[in-house]
């Protein structure tokens, strides 16, 4: 990974974005496209819960934090140091913020608590990103994105199917986990240069 221009652009358009479906979905009311895809879901899926429940198994935290781990492991044993802080700090820092600031900033409700943006969506696409940015380009990164993808349309299926989500909650999980990977790679970057030091031209 080299450059700050392409993941800052993508972070700020994601970002953007995110903001204003949530501002579009804020409160308790449901927009048009979650109630078709409510509907679209119940009659693919009936009440099949142990397939839903399948579907969303990626989201979780005994899935994902080993799979960071890993990551992090290997960039570490790889020299890539960098990388290695990118793969712990980025979903962390996107999964402690979608809790404490975002959640209560847009006060989506379903049932008794906050929905958007998805906290299961944040920590699952916040992964996918960093191994996205992590994996040499070419075959490796259209590989993981192809299986991240669908991935994320099982699991956008089953916390519907479930009633733990809108699908709004979801893009919106989606949008706000990979702006602040980008974000997070971006500002890492920058910090590395700023302590690099200067050649000596004696």
């Amino acid at each position: 990974m080299s450059g700050r221009a392409p993941y800052g652009l993508v972070a700020v358009t994601c970002a953007v974005i995110m903001v204003v479906l949530g501002v579009l979905v804020s409160g308790e009311g449901v927009a048009g496209p979650d109630v078709l895809a409510v509907r679209w879901v119940e009659r693919a899926f009936g009440p099949d819960t142990d397939l839903l429940r399948l579907l969303v198994l990626p989201t979780e935290a005994y899935v994902l934090i080993p799979v960071a781990v890993l990551a992090a492991v290997l960039c570490l044993f790889g020299g890539r140091r960098l990388e290695a802080a990118l793969t712990i700090v980025g979903p962390l820092v996107a999964i402690l913020a979608n809790t404490w600031v975002l959640k209560p900033l847009f006060d989506r409700w379903k049932y008794s608590y906050l929905a958007y943006p998805s906290g299961h969506t944040v920590a699952l696409v916040a992964v996918l990103t960093v191994l996205v940015l992590l994996a040499r380009p070419g075959v490796a990164t259209a590989v993981i994105a192809t299986v991240g993808a669908v991935m994320l349309c099982g699991v956008t299926i089953g916390m519907i199917g479930l009633g733990y989500h809108y699908l709004t909650d979801v893009v919106g999980g989606a949008l706000f986990a990979v702006a602040t990977v980008c974000a997070t790679w971006v500002l890492l970057t920058w910090a590395a240069r700023r302590r690099a030091p200067v050649p000596s031209d004696g």
